[in-house]
């Protein structure tokens, strides 16, 4: 029970942060033609396609690929306690813990897209299409902290602020809803 506990889990917030990151992409207006940004829609696009016939987007938010993240990840949890032999208990703070999951997944995709940058800026030399998508993904969160700390010589320490800005939410959370947001 503990392997298909772990899998469903898996295959589950995997697709949830290709969602959330499909969301990123459309807001920050990713390159389409980058290869993988060509990737992540057609990953996305048999599920989100008839969704988006019946609720349209907000604005630059694609809320049909936002609903259905929001509808996995609040099913996600009644769905495990079946699988551990419990009953399943729909009750209204399944709602809640889907929206707390949600936050605390876009939290994690922001984090590690921010790591995936800072390593790949030592590792490579910016030629590559995902270079290029990491830098259009991460900038407009990068650029207002630019603004108030400027690099000192070579060293840029926005990545660095938004990553502390991730922690400190994160213990806010932690604050908020104790160890419902570690069970989550």
């Amino acid at each position: 029970m503990l392997t298909l506990n772990f899998l469903v889990k898996t295959v589950i917030d995997l697709y949830v942060m290709v969602l959330l990151l499909r969301i990123w992409m459309q807001w920050t207006h990713i390159d389409f033609y980058n290869p993988f940004s060509q990737f992540m829609v057609k990953i996305t696009q048999p599920v989100v396609a008839p969704l988006r016939c019946i609720i349209p987007s907000l604005g630059p938010i694609d809320s049909a690929s936002l609903l259905l993240a929001f509808l996995l990840m609040t099913i996600k949890y009644p769905l495990l306690l079946l699988i551990q032999g419990g009953a399943i208990s729909l009750n209204p703070y399944n709602l809640l813990f889907g929206l707390i999951s949600l936050v605390k997944s876009v939290g994690y995709l922001i984090f590690w897209v921010m790591i995936i940058r800072l390593l790949m800026s030592w590792i490579s030399q910016g030629h590559s299409p995902i270079d290029y998508l990491m830098y259009q993904l991460t900038e407009p969160l990068m650029a207002p902290i630019r603004r108030i700390i400027p690099a000192i010589g070579d060293i840029d320490f926005s990545a660095m602020v938004v990553i502390l800005i991730l922690y400190l939410l994160n213990y806010l959370g932690i604050d908020l809803f104790g160890e419902l947001w570690f069970l989550l």
